[in-house]
């Protein structure tokens, strides 16, 4: 049985009750809004994949000192790596800070469409059951394509954008328009929306 950063029944109830006593003051605290500008600078700076891992480091950094005297580690050191990455370490953000330290989007890549690539509207969505791979392999088999020919599928709650080469786009409205869908009748015109 492996027992490593497994603390033990005392230091889990010393915990328990430390975390009980910070959020019974955060509660009663008496300056509420130093706390939300608090709140606010987190938010702001601390990815929201990361703030459940911040608050154990804070709570890990406040009871290390604090519990008897005796600080709180892993139970077997030697495999203990401080430098490991988290499991989220190569997610990419969307977002960068520029020179006057505030941030900002990155902008998306244009992907670059073939020539004569159209895109289609078709008003079945994620609402009705309607999935990416569910649409894909419908337009193969109705539309006798590859997966290859079709450049795009996205999906939204009510709605899909389908692109593809204009023939095959012709072909699609040709067939599918009118056809039951999950228990929707299809209309699939071009996209108005560029």
């Amino acid at each position: 049985m492996d027992n490593r950063n497994k603390s033990t029944p005392i230091e889990q109830d010393v915990l328990i009750g430390k975390i009980k006593l910070l959020s019974g003051k955060t509660e009663t605290d008496p300056n509420p809004e130093e706390l939300e500008s608090l709140r606010k600078l987190i938010k702001k700076n601390v990815p929201w994949r990361l703030r459940g891992y911040f608050m154990a480091y804070l709570l890990r950094e406040i009871t290390k000192s604090n519990i008897n005297g005796k600080t709180l580690r892993p139970r077997n050191p030697k495999n203990h790596n401080p430098k490991a990455k988290l499991p989220f370490a190569e997610t990419s953000f969307d977002k960068t800070v520029n020179s006057e330290n505030k941030v900002v989007k990155k902008p998306k890549p244009v992907r670059e469409l073939p020539e004569g690539a159209k895109t289609l509207y078709l008003n079945i969505g994620k609402m009705k059951k309607l999935y990416t791979k569910e649409l894909s392999l419908l337009l193969q088999e109705k539309l006798n394509i590859n997966r290859d020919d079709i450049y795009s599928i996205r999906v939204h709650d009510k709605y899909s954008f389908i692109t593809m080469d204009e023939t095959h786009c012709e072909k699609a409205i040709e067939v599918l328009d009118g056809v039951d869908i999950k228990g929707r009748t299809a209309s699939i015109t071009y996209s108005k929306k560029k």
